[in-house]
Order: C-alpha cells, then structure tokens, then sequence
C-alpha cells in the first residue's frame, strides 16, 4: 500500500509543479481546499463560475459548429 501512495504522491508533484515532499505532507493528513486553492496548487485547470455557459461548447459541437469559445 505505501509503494501505491509513494506513486501516486510522485505523479502529483509531477503533474502540480509541487514538490514531493509538499505532496506528501498534504497527502498525509486530511487536507481540503477551496476551488481557488486548488487551482493554485495545480490540481485544475480553472473553475466553472457558469455551468450552463460552460456546457455551450459542447452543445455548439453536438450540432456541427467548427469554432466555439470556452464556457470557463
């Protein structure tokens, strides 16, 4: 189990930009964050403030069009 948890803190400091032993502390313990925390931290590209303006991309794919703008 910890050779699972020592891949997995790897390949989030890898994908994050953190270092391995902020991961592994942050892992380590129970650790929330806010949507804005987490972006920061590099855990998500960017936060959804509209749902139904996001989904518009796809729904604007669905029927055929070529260009289309980011709901994000």
């Amino acid at each position: 189990m910890l050779h699972h948890k020592a891949n997995l803190n790897g390949y989030l400091a890898y994908h994050t930009g953190q270092n391995l032993d902020r991961t592994n502390q942050d892992t380590d313990r129970v650790f929330f964050m806010s949507a804005k925390e987490a972006k920061e931290y590099g855990l998500i590209d960017g936060i959804i403030m509209n749902p139904l303006k996001a989904l518009q991309p796809l729904a604007a794919m669905a029927e055929g069009e070529t260009k289309v703008e980011s709901g994000v």
